[in-house]
């Protein structure tokens, strides 16, 4: 259908919206509540347009035939900048920092806030994961879209009414005591800050500068994939070497790789997975990767949890040997190291602090910080980043297989583990296989495969409102699976609550894509290769699966209350 926008006549399919007519064709139209990957909701109103005269909200105003719209003129700005206002008066805190709403202040000359709210509101930092303040919420609404309807978990919601609204826990608790699963997304689409996580750069910074501390850095496979965005370069940007080199002009006395971890992840997982399966042990089992969905599974589905890996996390699992093995090795006392990872994920920060991860005898991970905060701590440094040398990892723990780095994508700690199973199982060294089967942003896969004379099925989800629906399956048909990875957020790890804003679906797609480039041209592709690997259980492990793997590198899990 032809419909004419500002005098142009452009065509425009039907259902098309008006925002996305004007988009395609580079017509800026400002908004705010909108965003590509939820649904529109029209709440904030920004995206005003007139229709023939009429003043309607382009992103929920479908276009006809011959329409005529308007997009900019005196009234449509006046408008757009009263409720710029408004906005801005429920929430002044914003205009002292970088978001959303301050860049379009600027565009429409609003330096200071022109109304004062009436009451100061809460603010939750109760978590240690996330920072809630409502003092900086314009109740666009995002936040309540994407905990609600793409997660599935309904941690917040809208309170109260009128003036007095808010966005709140359910049943307003704290952060601490509500179903929050810290899985970061509600953070990732707000415009204004309201909604952060807890930053400890500041503690890491103190560590740095302790002469009696000894500190350590350990990056998750996805950080190399989007940590340059932080920077101002593009989606799927390579940083891997880059990033090693700044860590250590910062003064990390050694820069480890997550990616170890990972690898020695797939190797336990792995053994976990086929002595259920040879063994007659609860099927299908369930990765533990990801702490969100770990969280996740202890509020909603408790009964299942005997299904999940007792794997820990790949950042749990090189913290422990870092204040373990590591310390031994290079005659540290564990007191005295502090142990630091860069994570994609907010809900990191929780896992880091569970009483479960002091195997070690100290917490095994001291600090987590979001590809954000070390973003935010590159920038003060005032580098041109990309121009810099490529620096290795460290040794030991610093080899790494393609296997491993796949674990930032949904559907890559699944296929890392069929790597490792199925040359167990056919007891032979196999080419390592790309298993596209699992790859993917389709919601929920499944694939039945042969390894070693069997079919095994298996089954990848990522976000929790996808994971409710496969833990529905399991439990209408629970001998169907016999191997599960969930991750808690869209896409994976590289899709995380601690990634770049914005993170959306188009730009998780390019930092998958530099992930599974980067898997493809390392020497090696599976993590049974990782000569550190190998060395590690000849000189401390034992074997996989054994007394002293089990010791330090598994956990458990428990049941948490819903309200």
């Amino acid at each position: 259908m032809n419909i004419l926008i500002n005098g142009q006549q452009l065509h425009a399919e039907e259902g098309d919206t008006i925002l996305n007519v004007c988009r395609k064709n580079s017509i800026d139209i400002p908004t705010l509540c909108f965003h590509p990957d939820l649904f529109t909701s029209g709440r904030c109103r920004i995206c005003i347009v007139k229709v023939h005269g009429k003043i309607v909200t382009s992103c929920n105003t479908c276009v006809q035939e011959n329409m005529e719209v308007i997009t900019e003129d005196p009234e449509i700005f006046q408008h757009r900048k009263i409720l710029l206002e408004l906005m801005i008066g429920n929430a002044p805190h914003i205009l002292a920092e970088d978001n959303e709403v301050t860049r379009l202040a600027k565009r429409y000359g609003i330096h200071k806030a022109q109304f004062a709210p009436k009451q100061k509101k809460h603010k939750d930092d109760t978590s240690g994961c996330l920072v809630f303040d409502n003092n900086k919420c314009i109740l666009c609404g995002r936040c309540v879209q994407k905990c609600q309807i793409t997660q599935g978990v309904y941690a917040i919601g809208y309170g109260n009414r009128g003036e007095k609204s808010v966005i709140t826990t359910y049943p307003h608790a704290d952060i601490k005591d509500s179903v929050c699963i810290n899985c970061g997304q509600c953070s990732v689409v707000c415009p204004t800050g309201a909604i952060k996580e807890k930053d400890y750069s500041e503690s890491v910074y103190a560590a740095l500068k302790d002469p009696n501390k000894h500190v350590i850095i350990q990056p998750a496979p996805s950080i190399r994939a989007s940590i340059a965005e932080t920077q101002g370069l593009p989606p799927g940007t390579i940083s891997t070497g880059q990033l090693v080199t700044v860590l250590k002009m910062m003064g990390f006395d050694k820069v480890v790789d997550t990616n170890f971890g990972a690898d020695l992840t797939i190797i336990e997982e792995g053994t976990e997975l086929i002595e259920r399966i040879q063994n007659k042990g609860p099927l299908p089992l369930i990765t533990s990767c990801s702490p969100g969905w770990v969280k996740f599974i202890e509020h909603f589905y408790p009964d299942m949890l005997p299904l999940v890996s007792s794997c820990k996390s790949p950042q749990q699992m090189t913290g422990t040997l870092i204040k373990t093995y590591y310390a031994q090795k290079n005659n540290y006392d564990p007191k005295d190291i502090v142990s630091v990872s860069i994570m994609p994920c907010v809900a990191k920060k929780f896992e880091a602090k569970r009483p479960e991860m002091h195997t070690s005898g100290y917490q095994d991970v001291d600090y987590v910080l979001t590809t954000r905060e070390m973003g935010r701590m590159i920038q003060k440094m005032n580098i041109d980043f990309q121009s810099l040398p490529e620096t290795p990892f460290d040794s030991f723990m610093g080899e790494s297989s393609g296997a491993a780095v796949i674990f930032a994508v949904t559907g890559g700690v699944m296929e890392a583990a069929l790597r490792f199973a199925s040359e167990v199982l056919e007891k032979k060294t196999l080419e390592a296989i790309d298993y596209k089967q699992v790859r993917g942003l389709q919601g929920i896969k499944e694939a039945t495969l042969s390894l070693g004379g069997m079919d095994i099925t298996v089954a990848v989800a990522h976000g929790t409102g996808n994971a409710h629906k496969l833990m529905h399956l399991i439990q209408e048909h629970p001998h169907k699976y016999h191997f599960i990875e969930i991750m808690a957020c869209e896409g994976g790890c590289i899709g995380g609550g601690g990634q770049p804003i914005p993170t959306t679906k188009k730009i998780i797609a390019k930092r998958s894509e530099a992930v599974y480039a980067i898997d493809k041209h390392l020497p090696y592709r599976k993590s049974q290769q990782n000569p550190e690997i190998i060395q590690l259980y000849k000189d401390f492990l034992g074997k996989p699966g054994g007394e002293l793997a089990h010791k330090y590198l598994h956990t458990h899990y428990k049941k948490r209350s819903l309200y």
